[in-house]
């Protein structure tokens, strides 16, 4: 289930990112670790008044929080924005960020009429860019060195997926809208 996260606190979604490298792989340390109330607040304004981003969280049955995401569309292109994705950690691997990217996707496609979603990802996140390559979304572009992470140089990759496109044999996108 999706829900707007005013009926949570912050607390609920700063929790989410546990540990640095995760810290950086979500949001390329756009904001400190560990997260704090005030730094991830001012991240959200900044994103909301810069590309009209508003955040999302998935919850579960007892309602608490288990994922977040922000989302935008740009209306000349007509291309939704999925940015800052990211389930909690003792959650994983159970389907549930598979799930809430569905929901968002079906949102983005039937709420705001979007006729592509897009994403950015490091290469490095693996077990990310495997959920989404799951649900139907294809590489776009990739831009080499985008990020450095102590030693390491990441690579980002933009991904989409397209209204009324099939991904090999497979309509993602009528799987996801049915």
């Amino acid at each position: 289930m999706i829900e707007i996260p005013e009926k949570h606190g912050n607390n609920e979604y700063v929790r989410l990112v546990s540990d640095e490298r995760t810290h950086a792989m979500w949001c390329a340390n756009r904001t400190a670790f560990p997260i704090q109330k005030d730094g991830f607040a001012g991240l959200l304004e900044d994103v909301s008044v810069r590309c009209g981003d508003k955040p999302y969280v998935a919850t579960i049955e007892d309602d608490r929080v288990v994922g977040f995401f922000c989302y935008s569309l740009n209306q000349e292109t007509k291309e939704g924005m999925l940015k800052f994705v990211v389930v909690d950690s003792s959650m994983r691997g159970m389907g549930l960020g598979k799930q809430m990217l569905r929901q968002a996707v079906r949102y983005a496609f039937d709420e705001t009429d979007a006729e592509a979603v897009q994403l950015m990802v490091f290469s490095e996140n693996e077990r990310a860019r495997h959920c989404y390559e799951n649900i139907g979304f294809i590489v776009r572009q990739t831009d080499q060195d985008a990020f450095q992470y102590q030693d390491e140089s990441w690579e980002r990759c933009n991904m989409i997926l397209i209204r009324n496109h099939t991904n090999g044999n497979k309509d993602c996108v009528s799987e996801i809208l049915s």
